[in-house]
Formats: C-alpha cells, structure tokens, sequence
C-alpha cells in the first residue's frame, strides 16, 4: 500500500480538525469529510449554549501552533465559550487555513469504509489494500482511496431515544414533528414554537437542565408555559449534583438552580417515569406520554412539545465491512470499556489512553473522540486531543511519542451523588463536549467531566 495516500478522517468537529492539524505539523497528507455545510456542523445544533469549560482548554496544542503562524486573534483564555465562538473564533480560522482547507470535503456524507477489493470476511493481502472511502456528494457518489482511517464523526446525530428500553418509544417516530433532541434554541430560534406551551422534557442529566433553565427563563415571561420534567431517577434530588462542592462553579449552579425551580413550583416532576408509548389526542391536537411509574401505569396528558435529552450513541453503520471490535455493553473502543462503563464507575479514575487502547483489528483504523467511549457521558475534548496526537504519531511511524500519552483532564469535583444507582448514571453524571481541566499526575486521572451537552 502506497505510503503517498492521504490518511482520511471522517467527521469535522473540534477532534477531527485536531487529527488534521497533528497530521499537518507531522507532512502526512490527509482529506477530511463532513456531511454538514460547514465545519463544527454539529456544535453549531447547540450554538447558543455556553460551555462550563474556558478557552484555555477547548484549544488542541498543535491546532494553535498553526493558528499563531496567522493574524488569528487567540480568545481570552479565561472567558467560556458558547458553541457558536467555539465554531467561528476557533474552528472556521482553523479550517481555512492553507494546509488545511484544501483538503477538507463538505456537504460529504461517508456512506462505506471498505478495503478495497476485500469484504469482511477475505483475509490474504488485507492489510496491504488501500482503504476506500465511499460518499455522497450533492446526491453523487463518490470514492477515494486511502492509507488509513480516523473515524472521528462522533455520537451528536445519533441520540437516544426516549423509552427506558433503548428503543423508540412507541409512537415516538410518528411524533417526531413534536420532538426535538438536544437543547433547542428556546429564547431564541425556537421561542416560539415553546411560548405558552405544555412542555415535557425528558432526561437527567445537564443537556436536560440546561433545557429546563431556558423554560424556566421563557415562563417568567409567559406565564401560561407549563415545564414537566421527566425523568427515570428513583428521587429527583439526584440530578441535582454537588452544587456549592462542585469542582466546576457553573455545572455545580446549574444543578442548584434546577433544585430552585422544582422547589418554588415552576417544574412539575415525574419520577420515576418510564415511557413506553406516545399518543395523539385528537380532540385536544395534543400528545400524551404514556408507561409506568413505581410499576404502575402513569400518563401526563396534553403535551404540546417534547425535548428529549437522554444521551447519544455510536453510528456503525458505514464501517460494517472493517474489522472492529466495539464493547457489548457500552459500545465504547473495547479496551476503554472497564475504564468508562457506568454501570462500574460512579466517577471513576481512567488512566491516560492513546493508539495502543484505541488500536483495532483493521490495521490503521481508529475510532477516537466521543465515540470512542459509545454511550458512556464522560467524553472530554482534551482527550481526544490526546488520542488523535498518539494517533498520528504511530501512524507517522513514531511509536515512542505515540506511547508517551501525556493527558490533562479536569478537576471533576461532585460529579454524582453518593449511592446513585449506576443504571442511572449515565444521565446523571456527564457529557461530551468538553469541561474545566487541569494537569494531573499519571495516576490520577478522573473520568468524569460533564458539560453542557450530550
């Protein structure tokens, strides 16, 4: 397999354009694929959302090095920023740069990963056969061939679905015009749509509050706005975290003010319920949610809107035809999943992690960035950076630097309180963007790190 093909990294958010500034700072050629119009398509769905973490630690090292070469202007590194100036004061400068931009393909969705001429199954001569990368392109398919593959597309456009079970709830499909996943824009884009409406939002963890927080501040203003807030925990009080004794001021009043809004009324609380079926009422052109609390049945009837925020998961789909192993549980790079499974830890340690954990039985395919840890919250930015700079530096041959993981994580604080169950933990506990950091010794590295969104 020819040295010269460009090593293909799939995805273009904040670790994708990471693995293309280390490989730029290293002379290997690569092309990188988003299916969005622009980079940072997918922190764009939360632009109006501030990050708990500063700039001083959204930014990868090598990404900056680049940046400073320019008449770029670094942002204050002590200012937080929303998703939309971590996307233009960041992310846009980085992706026009010269060594950068040519090589970036958008509006590009990968549909297949294979090696060429080989399926699943073949084996004599895999390795030496190039990667193709199959994508469509303003409807044309396209391909290309490659060296090897950083799947970095992360787990944002693929979020849970709002039954307890995994699956979508019954009628959630027919509904999705009264759905939304994430955090909606509520006192901007979407303001009207929510305005003097019933409104449940479903799930734990800080995407579900920071929506809460936004009703809340739309309900001062229009009154009629009815907030329910669903969630599967055995007490709500459980969501609320560690308050004034997290190790992150603004994630710690986040949880606070939640507790504030259920106190004084404005919050209507349902727990623990578990969906199974959505309704249209006809009469009413309402919906109604409908499964079981406590064992029992339990419905809460005339729901204009939902916004679900209970997590993401994996897309494996386009990669079916290399040979990766993913945990059965967590869905996480299967060397990670003792490190981040839930249902183990309740903010537990990971030891720093570079190519050898992330390593896959493809030879030169990597699976990094949050969707490396599958469905597991407790994905930070600054470790990505990490994995995609161990990365490239075994795939540039470097295998030293490639050992030599060198990992800053954050200053966790009370992530989850004490005897929460671990099947909750997932929407209690953390998310995927990013969170306040700091250097640590080798054996003490904490997992959790939770943010604003998942």
């Amino acid at each position: 397999m020819s040295n010269q093909l460009p090593t293909a990294i799939i995805g273009g958010g904040p670790i994708a354009l990471a693995a293309a500034a280390q490989l730029v700072k290293r002379n290997k050629p690569f092309v990188l694929f988003e299916r969005g119009s622009q980079v940072g398509a997918s922190v764009l769905s939360w632009e109006h959302v501030r990050m708990f973490s500063p700039w001083e630690f959204n930014i990868d090292s090598s990404a900056k090095e680049l940046l400073i070469e320019t008449d770029w202007s670094e942002p204050p590194q002590d200012r937080m920023p929303t998703g939309k100036e971590l996307v233009q004061l960041y992310l846009e400068p980085l992706s026009q740069l010269d060594s950068i931009k040519p090589f970036i393909h958008l509006e590009s969705k990968v549909k297949a990963i294979y090696r060429k001429g080989f399926d699943k199954m073949k084996t004599a001569g895999r390795e030496q056969a190039p990667f193709i990368i199959e994508y469509e392109n303003q409807g044309q398919v396209n391909r290309t061939e490659a060296s090897a593959v950083i799947d970095a597309t992360g787990t944002w456009l693929t979020p849970n679905p709002i039954s307890a079970n995994g699956n979508p709830a019954d009628g959630e499909q027919e509904h999705a015009d009264h759905i939304m996943y994430g955090i909606p824009d509520i006192l901007g884009l979407s303001k009207q749509r929510y305005s003097g409406k019933n409104i449940a939002v479903i799930g734990s963890g800080h995407s579900a509050i920071q929506s809460l927080t936004l009703l809340h501040e739309l309900k001062l203003h229009i009154p009629e706005t009815t907030i329910h807030w669903v969630l599967r925990k055995q007490n709500v009080s459980d969501a609320f975290g560690g308050g004034e004794n997290d190790g992150l001021p603004a994630r710690g009043e986040l949880g606070t003010r939640a507790n504030q809004y259920v106190q004084n009324g404005n919050i209507l609380v349902h727990t623990p319920f578990l969906i199974q079926q959505i309704m249209n009422n006809e009469e009413t052109s309402t919906l109604s949610l409908h499964g079981t609390k406590l064992t029992q049945a339990y419905s809460i009837d005339k729901i204009d809107e939902i916004i679900v925020a209970t997590g993401a998961r994996p897309d494996f789909s386009f990669i079916r035809e290399l040979r990766f192993t993913a945990d059965t549980a967590v869905e996480s790079v299967s060397q990670l999943a003792d490190l981040i499974d839930p249902n183990i830890h309740s903010c537990g340690t990971v030891r720093p992690h570079g190519e050898s954990e992330l390593r896959q039985p493809e030879k030169n395919f990597y699976i990094v960035g949050s969707k490396s840890y599958g469905r597991a919250p407790t994905f930070l930015l600054a470790t990505g950076y990490e994995q995609v700079r161990s990365v490239v530096a075994a795939l540039s041959g470097d295998f030293e630097a490639a050992r030599e993981v060198k990992l800053h994580l954050p200053e966790t604080g009370v992530c989850s309180i004490p005897n929460t169950p671990a099947a909750d933990y997932q929407e209690t506990c953390c998310t995927n963007i990013s969170s306040s950091i700091r250097s640590v010794p080798i054996n003490e590295v904490s997992s959790c790190g939770p943010t604003t969104c998942s």
